[in-house]
């Protein structure tokens, strides 16, 4: 086996990746920092050090499998999520930058000191532990259908060391009983059946079940919605992330379930992504 360098190994896979990936050079460089164990900087500052034989082995093992689609996360089994490092598998979905709009939307709502938070859909638990990260008084719930969700999102809690966040399994709603919140958030699947991008890109490795939903993609954010008047406190708000396409739907949905204060917040990409409304209870 012919020794590479640093620099030639990225230069090599670079050229493998570049009719399958968009970012072929980043994805190169990701993988071969995941298999000597270094920062970025160390590209820049050791270009001609050498990789083993057993890291050249692993760096060729990696590329391949990118070749094929495989998503850099699944690979490496991480993604950053709000500068948290968070472990990634098939079981759920990848964290998206796109999320983090709804993050920060939500650390800056008037809610109180100490303010119980509700996500639904966990996933990784990327939405719970960032605003957890930032809250630490917040009292956070994160449930998920998927015990293998669950089970990934109690591992990147423990990793992280975040004692405000309580993760459990539940269909929704259905393991808190009558317990309300001030704030309610929610990635849920909102992809139509027929979606042509269903097999393009990251989504093509991601569990179906946590992407598509019924009703062209609403059948999840209704019941989320119809269900959230019975959780939130009087004032509380709940914020949805939806398709680009779906604002207009949820905020009828909303306003025909006698939300208030509806507005939808667009993302780093200016697409209609996050829509907010809030709930000032049964007396209102």
């Amino acid at each position: 086996m012919t020794t590479q360098t640093v620099a030639q190994a990225v230069a090599w896979a670079s050229q493998l990746l570049k009719d399958t990936s968009d970012s072929a050079k980043l994805d190169s460089e990701v993988l071969l920092l995941h298999v000597i164990d270094k920062p970025k900087s160390y590209l820049f500052a050791w270009p001609d050090g050498e990789l083993t034989d057993t890291q050249q082995t692993q760096f060729s093992e990696l590329v391949a499998r990118r070749q094929t689609g495989e998503p850099i996360a699944h690979i490496i089994g991480e993604r950053e999520f709000w500068s948290l490092p968070l472990e990634v598998n098939p079981s759920t979905l990848i964290p998206r930058p796109d999320t983090e709009t709804l993050v920060e939307y939500a650390l800056n709502l008037a809610l109180p000191e100490h303010a119980k938070v509700l996500d639904l859909g966990t996933g990784t638990g990327a939405i719970a532990l960032a605003l957890a990260s930032e809250k630490p008084h917040w009292q956070v719930t994160a449930l998920d259908y998927s015990a293998e969700a669950v089970a990934l999102a109690k591992r990147n809690q423990q990793k992280l060391g975040f004692e405000n966040v309580h993760i459990e399994q539940s269909d929704w709603y259905q393991a808190i009983d009558n317990s309300k919140f001030d704030l309610i958030v929610s990635n849920p699947p909102y992809i139509e059946y027929d979606d042509h991008h269903l097999s393009q890109g990251d989504v093509r490795f991601e569990p179906l079940s946590a992407l598509v939903a019924d009703d062209e993609g609403m059948a999840d954010i209704k019941v989320i919605i119809a269900q959230g008047t019975q959780h939130l406190n009087p004032g509380g708000y709940l914020l949805i992330e939806h398709g680009y396409r779906q604002a207009t739907k949820l905020q009828q949905y909303f306003a025909q379930m006698a939300y208030i204060n509806i507005l939808t917040i667009k993302d780093m990409a200016g697409c209609d992504r996050v829509t907010l409304a809030q709930w000032l209870g049964e007396s209102r």
